[in-house]
């Protein structure tokens, strides 16, 4: 087993191979204090450059946020559904490569497709750290990242002048993000009315049963569309080209393309997904009308409710935060595009890349302040601080950083 690093256009790039056989990839954009964080995915064809554009992605997300942290993403080559063993044994194998990375804390690694808190623990165990006593946690980050969708399509649909009472909407991938985003959509009184798997999409302009649907879905081996009879059953890329007014992509990357993307009929996209189309299809959509709202900024739910929920805000707290201070973000990005004639993609990249180099050097300044907070933070997550302590006085730390 080696890992082969090489730069490739700023990005550090690490190849994990046994012999002939790849076994995954690390990939690191940016660091804050020689560190980077992303989420490790285990996907049978999880792919290089897929992983270049997530990591880039983690860095623009925490910019925005104005969190300190270098992005990076990571993936396992291998099956999330296979036996035990052989699972396993695909994560230590990984371990053992990225060993180093990991000990240095070079790489901080997080859950993502395919795998969890526990696997995160595996893999750190395996390579000799001890993750902090608060950290890896069980965080509903799919929950979080879906608040922030949500909020991207609530704020998109203002600017219409249509409230979310009244629209219908497609969820592409009904996983962790696409079922909770189904849940507040429906709760908000949005009708669903398509969604779709790997294995396609149902479609019923009457509206979709969300709760049966999830219920599909959570079931060992389910799928919504194996066992959902009420709804036509269409190729799961159809889905892009039904008549609703919100269209949310919570899958993988480059789902939108320029070859589908004159057909979306959709006025708002909001996704979960990272990366959900490509450059010339997000300008055929910005030319149609079509209010695209950065991915990065709508899928950032995830990131900011687990490192809320690390300072131990609660989740009526994180919900309302979302619904304010994030959401009052969105509608100055939205503003400044339309004022400007540009993406709101193009206002939210600029903003995010100031943010980060802002962050940076503040986190990289050896002041008396950063030491005792660096302090206070390790004796935080050993547990030796008190949560009902750390959480009154983290709120204005997240305001700060987001404004």
């Amino acid at each position: 087993m080696e890992i082969r690093i090489e730069k490739r256009e700023a990005q550090l790039v690490c190849r994990i191979v046994e012999g002939d056989e790849p076994i995954g990839c690390v990939v690191i954009d940016t660091t804050v204090g020689g560190r980077a964080c992303g989420g490790v995915r285990l996907l049978p064809d999880v792919e290089e450059g897929e992983l270049r554009l997530l990591a880039s992605s983690m860095t623009l997300k925490y910019g925005f946020l104005g969190l300190p942290q270098g992005g990076a993403k990571a993936g396992i080559l291998g099956d999330p559904e296979a036996p035990p063993p052989e699972r396993n044994r695909r994560i230590e194998r990984f371990a053992e490569a990225v060993a180093p990375l990991l000990r240095s804390r070079t790489f901080v690694p997080a859950a993502d497709m395919g795998t969890d808190d526990a696997d995160v623990r595996r893999i750190l165990q395996i390579a000799g750290v001890k993750p902090g006593r608060r950290e890896l946690c069980g965080v509903d980050s799919g929950y979080y990242t879906a608040l922030t969708v949500l909020a991207g399509a609530r704020c998109a649909a203002r600017r219409l002048g249509m409230p979310l009472a009244r629209m219908t909407a497609a969820i592409e991938g009904l996983g962790k993000v696409g079922s909770a985003l189904a849940r507040l959509l429906a709760a908000a009184g949005s009708r669903i009315v398509a969604i779709s798997t790997s294995r396609g999409a149902l479609y019923n302009p009457a509206g979709l049963d969300v709760e049966r649907l999830v219920t599909l879905g959570a079931r060992k081996g389910g799928d919504p569309v194996e066992g959902y009879r009420e709804a036509q059953r269409l190729p799961r890329e159809a889905l892009l080209e039904l008549p609703v007014d919100l269209l949310s992509p919570c899958a993988r990357h480059h789902s939108l393309r320029a070859d589908n993307a004159r057909a979306v009929p959709a006025r708002i996209v909001s996704a979960g997904a990272n990366n959900p189309m490509t450059p010339d299809a997000e300008r055929i959509l910005f030319e149609r009308g079509v209010i695209c709202l950065p991915d990065f900024v709508t899928n950032a739910g995830g990131v900011l409710g687990g490192t809320m929920a690390f300072a131990s805000v609660g989740r009526p707290r994180i919900e309302r935060f979302v619904e304010t201070e994030v959401e009052a973000r969105m509608d100055w990005i939205l503003a400044e595009a339309e004022r400007r004639t540009l993406p709101p993609s193009a206002i939210a990249t600029a903003l995010a890349e100031r943010r980060f180099d802002e962050v940076r050097r503040a986190a990289e300044c050896r002041t008396p302040r950063a030491a005792l907070f660096a302090a206070g933070l390790a004796l935080y997550r050993r547990g030796l601080v008190p949560g009902r302590v750390v959480a009154p006085l983290s709120i204005p730390f997240f305001r700060r950083s987001l404004a």
